[in-house]
């Protein structure tokens, strides 16, 4: 008996025996105990080995090296991981190619082999296009100026010189993603420092009109709370009480009331002297408004000229902001725009106001322009004098078009973005672009909702030939075609 046929003999006789011993305990089942045995035999019997699938080398010098496990890294360098295993070195003929018609089949992947066409050799070639993408045919196979052979299209095929054309294997290996077009609200805020101040309209000043002495003052100073109508300051003038002397003496005449009133002595005292018909000695002069006492300058026993400030008082219940916005979002701020304030001295609250004006003025030195925000203070916990930090929110309530940032490829003089027309074709699409902000940017013109565009990797598609020659195509489209092209 030769050596070959007792190992076969025996491996039956092992198969046989495992099937036996694997139907009575259930543990092991008989197709594992044939790949084993096959493997252990393999050595001494070859023929009964599996057979060993062929492989084809690459080709070309390593043009990089990517990490083992496949993932999205890559070294221009040889490396290794955390763990001590090299970074595998990707060849010229395994690197990705961008036209399925320039790959070896004998290196393509199995995945992209369903992406041809079975018929492929039977469908009637319409002519040659330049493999460079250039807007120039031929009906004839040819070689370009460097040697590169003219690719065949096909009927049926996309005629789009501004379409690229990508496999379903390489689409993957590089990494592209889609977005979908879609109508949002795009706002883009914009931050700067600013200063709490008084509102202008809201400051008054207690002062008399003509000369007086300081008779009494309240208890109040600078710094507290008044309430309209309290009592701040009694003086005594000799020209108020001539003035009274002659409304009591004249009843009636309309003169001597408005000479009072013309020298800022409230009606009331004015009503409460022709009722009684006494002239005061002093006249308490009281708080216009709800506010606080910005400024104290009554003292008593002293004596005020007419027009002397005895009080100066503010309504700290509307502040403004001040606020310096640069000269290149000056564009993007309107009036009645909402404002999210927030101040030092109180972390973590916020306050929300509006823009009331912007000032008709760029400052030379700074190229801002100031804006006026008012803020409420409801609880007075502003003050005049702190420091804001300002957030107004640009762009509008509207949706509009608009896309992530990353599909657009903007080369300085245009903005393009790719188009995913589907079945691994893509096309450039040039655009107007709006406002942007929260990672998107607003399509004006040259997209519509519901495109599919490419936000990733899209910059290695923009790298080829084929895109660059598309691009171009937009301008200026090819001069003259071959007989029969479409």
């Amino acid at each position: 008996m030769s050596r070959s046929a007792w190992l076969v003999g025996t491996l039956a006789a092992l198969a046989a025996g495992g099937a036996g011993y694997g139907a009575g305990h259930g543990s092991v089942p008989l197709p594992a105990l044939l790949d084993r045995a096959r493997t252990e035999f393999a050595l001494w019997l070859p023929e009964i080995a599996p057979p060993a699938q062929p492989s084809s080398a690459p080709r070309g010098p390593v043009v990089y090296y990517q990490d083992p496990d496949g993932k999205s890294v890559y070294r221009l360098e040889p490396t290794r991981t955390p763990d001590g295993r090299d970074f595998r070195g990707v060849h010229a003929s395994q690197d990705v190619q961008f036209d399925t018609a320039d790959e070896d089949p004998a290196t393509a992947d199995p995945s992209e082999a369903a992406a041809v066409p079975a018929d492929a050799s039977r469908r009637r070639i319409l002519y040659y296009r330049n493999p460079m993408g250039l807007p120039d045919t031929s009906p004839v196979p040819k070689k370009d100026s460097m040697g590169m052979d003219y690719l065949p299209v096909y009927a049926g095929e996309e005629t789009d010189p501004s379409t690229v054309k990508l496999s379903p294997g390489k689409i993957q290996r590089t990494g592209v993603r889609t977005a979908t077009v879609t109508r949002q609200v795009v706002r883009r805020p914009v931050r700067v420092p600013g200063t709490l101040q008084l509102d202008e309209r809201r400051l008054t000043v207690v002062a008399t009109r003509s000369d007086a002495f300081v008779d009494h003052v309240a208890n109040v100073t600078t710094g507290d709370r008044v309430r309209k109508d309290q009592p701040l300051v009694s003086i005594y003038s000799p020209e108020i009480n001539a003035a009274a002397a002659q409304l009591i003496a004249n009843p009636g005449f309309d003169g001597s009331r408005r000479r009072l009133q013309n020298l800022n002595v409230p009606n009331e005292v004015i009503a409460d002297m022709e009722r009684t018909r006494r002239v005061p000695m002093a006249i308490t002069w009281t708080a216009p408004r709800d506010g606080v006492v910005l400024q104290r300058a009554a003292i008593e026993g002293m004596k005020a000229a007419a027009g002397d400030t005895l009080f100066r008082i503010g309504d700290i219940s509307v502040l403004w902001v001040l606020a310096d916005v640069p000269e290149y979002d000056l564009g993007s701020v309107k009036i009645d725009q909402p404002v999210t304030v927030r101040v030092r001295a109180l972390p973590g609250r916020t306050f929300t106001g509006k823009i009331g004006v912007i000032y008709p003025q760029v400052n030379r030195d700074t190229r801002t322009t100031r804006v006026r925000i008012e803020l409420p203070n409801p609880d007075g916990v502003l003050l005049p004098e702190m420091y804001a930090e300002v957030e107004i929110a640009t762009g509008g309530d509207t949706p509009v078009i608009a896309v992530p940032e990353d599909a657009v490829i903007d080369t300085g003089t245009r903005q393009v973005v790719l188009l995913d027309k589907g079945d691994g074709r893509f096309a450039p699409a040039e655009v107007t672009l709006g406002v942007r902000g929260n990672g998107a940017v607003e399509i004006r013109k040259g997209l519509e909702a519901g495109a599919q565009v490419v936000t990733s990797a899209n910059f290695l598609i923009d790298a080829e030939s084929n895109l660059k020659a598309a691009l171009q195509s937009l301008a200026a489209p090819p001069a003259q075609t071959a007989e029969g092209t479409p």
